[in-house]
């Protein structure tokens, strides 16, 4: 046993080393793509962002005119690294969501600020802040399915944890809701979908669940249908987001503490490591999309075609002539 134990560490250890290894190693190298007349033969299923697995890609050609212009995500400088980045945010328990980001747009002294969904002031967890230029994500985000843990509190005794584990499997799927008498919305009966719901811990007075739903579904009032369907009347006694979208819990989760800390840190020591930490490059909501690699050539033109087609709100008949090959 104590072997069994010991291994475990070690492995542990190993792979703490390997993911250490990888950051810096995304942090140092620059990860470019050479030009090549044949299709690059590379590995890169340890590439940050929306270049890994490049070579998994249903690639053209590797052949472009290499554009001394922009950079990596992750070597912006920091002015820039700030304003095209977001947070993903442990929200406290009291603040609302609209106070919170204010904090945040005070702290780092930006233009603008914009969150993944609104939290209740009593619900802690996930909250995605973007900055600046990433506030065009925020829809995307706010759309994007979320997960929750909560307490739901039952009025009276029920026989046993079987009733309730059936009445949560009972209400998954398309639900009828009406938001709760304070609530940041319009009262009035709509359709969200509870995608899976599972119960963690039974206790007669207070049970905690888990729950995997659509945006703008309220937790509060499937615990109200929980107790009305049981018989016995049901409340939301706690709740946390443990998803939103594509980023959990443990995806670098940090607190408004860290965000202060980061930005003294800097202002006083000039060190760019630790805000380097709180705040992630835009791209980072994007991997889970469809994506599209062309060639820096191609940008100019594609810009001019899209423009075309905004006023004339038709296809040009020679497409092609907007795609010199270079």
């Amino acid at each position: 046993m104590a072997e069994d134990a010991g291994s475990k560490k070690k492995s542990k250890k190993r792979k703490s080393q390997t993911l250490g290894e990888i950051a810096d190693l995304q942090h140092e190298e620059s990860f470019l793509i050479q030009p090549e007349s044949k299709v690059a033969q590379l590995d890169t299923s340890q590439w940050p962002l929306l270049l890994k697995n490049f070579d998994k890609l249903n690639v053209r050609t590797t052949h472009y005119t290499p554009i001394p212009s922009g950079s990596n995500p992750l070597k912006r400088d920091i002015t820039e690294y700030i304003k095209t980045g977001f947070i993903n945010l442990d929200k406290p328990a009291n603040p609302s969501s609209h106070e919170v980001v204010a904090w945040i747009r005070r702290i780092l002294r930006v233009e603008k600020t914009g969150h993944s969904g609104t939290l209740d002031p009593k619900v802690t967890g996930c909250l995605i802040v973007c900055i600046d230029r990433a506030t065009r994500l925020v829809k995307s985000q706010q759309s994007a399915g979320k997960e929750y843990v909560g307490i739901v509190r039952l009025h009276n005794a029920i026989e046993n944890e079987l009733q309730l584990s059936r009445a949560l499997e009972t209400l998954t799927g398309a639900l009828f809701q009406r938001p709760p008498l304070i609530a940041a919305v319009k009262r009035q009966l709509r359709v969200r979908t509870i995608y899976e719901s599972k119960l963690i811990e039974y206790d007669p007075e207070r049970s905690i669940f888990w729950v995997s739903c659509e945006a703008g579904t309220y937790i509060r009032t499937l615990c109200v249908h929980i107790g009305l369907l049981l018989g016995v009347g049901g409340q939301m006694q706690e709740l946390r987001r443990v998803r939103s979208g594509v980023l959990g819990e443990k995806d670098n989760l940090v607190t408004m503490h860290d965000v202060l800390d980061a930005q003294w840190h800097y202002d006083n020591n000039k060190d760019e490591k630790y805000l380097r930490r709180v705040v992630f490059p835009l791209e980072k909501l994007l991997v889970s999309h469809k994506r599209l690699v062309m060639k820096d050539s191609a940008v100019s033109c594609l810009l001019i075609l899209c423009r075309y087609i905004t006023e004339s709100r038709t296809m040009p008949s020679d497409f092609m002539a907007f795609f010199p090959l270079r």
